[in-house]
């Protein structure tokens, strides 16, 4: 089983993300990773992966209690009109009746925030999501999200790698007793030839992945998402468990990060970063 970020939210610190994932892929590897160890799968309905998602979970002969399942609402489904419906639809396709947390995929200034904020908590209320939160949120955004929300908004779910500093985002979550969830970990593949990087990973006789997951993992309140279509490269990136970083390590990771480190910024949907 892997580790547990805190004990009121229950989030898995690793998961299996299925971004730009085609459904055969989708169920091939989300059946192995739940038969080989990790308990927390992350998707999106605008991944349109979903129901790949769902038959990979039957598939994994795994009790649905057992795995931690993550989807996201997208914008084009905030009004309120479409909002419950969309969730609805999601979960019939994941074959289940709740989902252990739902975010907001992306800030969305065309619907205002409070009824988006209501919405989510609409379907927490009605059990079909055991956690709510956001992605993609700025400082101020998640203060205003926080501050709407009746349930705790229990993570914000960010682009996350060596060379993006989210140190603030970070300590908000961590002021609010929360956490973030990193994605884009390996920066489209920059790290893998990065040199701080290989040294460090030599010098545990680890890959270059597993050493940023572990620099990811490693640091209070940071869930990680990992994401491969391959079954081995799956299996290498949850074996993260058995080493840990030093502080010099840990420091000299942290020293990568640069002011052009954002990948992930889609013009019509990023909002103005801090």
């Amino acid at each position: 089983m892997t580790p547990i970020i805190n004990q009121t939210s229950k989030i898995p610190v690793l998961g299996f993300g299925t971004f730009r994932m085609p459904e055969p892929d989708t169920l091939r590897m989300v059946t192995h990773v739940l038969k080989n160890g990790y308990d927390h799968i992350d998707t999106a309905q605008i991944y349109e992966n979903e129901a790949a998602v769902g038959s990979a979970i039957q598939a994994s002969g795994r009790a649905r209690s057992d795995i931690f399942l993550t989807t996201k609402v997208w914008v084009d489904n905030f009004h309120s009109s479409k909002f419950i419906p969309s969730v609805e639809e999601s979960l019939k396709k994941l074959k289940t009746d709740y989902v252990d947390l739902l975010l907001l995929h992306w800030p969305n200034e065309a619907v205002p925030l409070a009824d988006q904020i209501g919405l989510l908590n609409q379907v927490h209320k009605a059990g079909m999501a055991r956690h709510i939160g956001v992605s993609n949120y700025t400082l101020a955004l998640f203060d205003k999200a926080w501050q709407l929300s009746d349930a705790p908004l229990v993570t914000n779910q960010i682009e996350y790698h060596p060379y993006l500093d989210q140190h603030r985002l970070l300590e908000q979550c961590r002021k609010v007793g929360q956490c973030i969830t990193a994605y884009y970990a390996m920066a489209d593949g920059k790290v893998l030839e990065d040199a701080v990087l290989k040294d460090i990973a030599a010098n545990h006789g680890k890959t270059v992945a597993q050493v940023v997951l572990r620099w990811l993992v490693q640091q209070p309140a940071v869930v990680a998402l990992s994401k491969t279509v391959s079954e081995e490269r799956a299996d290498m990136n949850r074996a993260i468990f058995d080493f840990s970083l030093d502080e010099s390590e840990m420091k000299a990771i942290h020293g990568l990060a640069n002011a052009d480190g954002r990948i992930i910024s889609p013009p019509g949907l990023a909002p103005v970063w801090d």
